[in-house]
């Protein structure tokens, strides 16, 4: 079976018939998709307390193992909320791969909440970051098709990000947007590895009473460069709030510069896949890469 297959198969009933075969002490839970789901995973809500997780391929199957054995380890040392495993499923005859049940986290996404004071939210993003980064990474993760190379050097997208740019040709501006990916490129983690997130994005980021309220899906988390977990500065933060952003995380130039281009190369693989489907998103595309250009031009690096 494809992936593609999988994810159109992967409902409500699917994982009613895995949670009742495997932990049936769960059956009488009633089971319903959540109100936004993602990509790499579908979730169900299990009752007022637990949710179903359910990869959608291959490729997310991998990050079942990582979650189950280093989410427990990282969650006390963290000033906010993470998912929190309660059990792991198997594969059977129907569903290929393993499978987890966790703990329910209220919120709302920060895509679509009201964030009350975005500096505040800003600055309690970078508390949880920088508290991330201090778990002692020994045995963590390394980057790898596990999390997308997330804590790499960003060298690994580098043949595509420019032959993005290439076939965007004047879509946007080269001479505007080679600096700030030059500048990227010029510098290295240096240092021990340390945690990252992997994907902090607005899908990602959990907000209640109008203040950060957790932090979820740690599927493209590993221990290396930290550069990649400031991406969110461009495509959400703005103003004040990326400034204190930064100044909380306490971010050197060189990871900065490395997040512009973590950035960047997402902007621009972006846009041109909305360019070619015709995707109103194009234009949240393009202005990440007016946030990126600006922000380059300001610091002088």
């Amino acid at each position: 079976m494809s992936d593609d297959d999988l994810r159109t198969r992967i409902d409500a009933s699917l994982a009613r018939r895995l949670v009742d075969a495997q932990f049936p002490q769960w059956a009488d839970l009633p089971i319903e998709p959540v109100a936004f789901d993602g990509w790499d995973n579908r979730t169900f809500r299990l009752g007022p307390a637990l949710t179903v997780r359910l990869p959608t391929g291959s490729w997310y199957a991998r990050q079942v193992e990582k979650e189950q054995r280093w989410l427990p380890v990282l969650a006390p040392r963290l000033p906010l909320p993470i998912p929190t495993p309660v059990a792991k499923g198997e594969p059977d005859a129907q569903f290929p791969h393993p499978w987890s049940v966790y703990r329910w986290l209220d919120g709302e996404l920060a895509s679509r909440a009201r964030i009350d004071n975005p500096p505040a939210f800003a600055a309690a993003l970078a508390r949880f970051l920088a508290a991330l980064g201090r778990v002692d990474a020994t045995g963590g993760p390394e980057p790898g098709e596990h999390n997308f190379f997330r804590g790499g050097p960003l060298a690994h997208y580098e043949e595509e990000a420019l032959g993005a740019l290439e076939t965007l040709g004047d879509e946007v501006p080269r001479d505007d947007v080679m600096p700030v990916w030059n500048d990227a490129m010029t510098t290295t983690w240096e240092r021990d590895p340390v945690w990252v997130h992997g994907d902090v994005a607005t899908g990602n980021l959990l907000v209640r009473d109008g203040r950060l309220a957790a932090v979820i899906d740690f599927g493209s988390s590993g221990v290396g460069d930290p550069a990649c977990d400031t991406v969110i500065a461009w495509t959400f933060l703005r103003g004040e709030s990326r400034d204190r952003f930064r100044a909380e995380l306490g971010v050197d130039p060189g990871t900065w510069a490395r997040g512009r281009g973590w950035a960047l190369w997402k902007a621009l693989i972006s846009l041109v896949g909305h360019l070619e489907n015709d995707a109103p998103d194009a234009a949240l595309a393009r202005n990440d890469i007016e946030q990126l250009i600006a922000d380059h031009a300001r610091s002088g690096r």
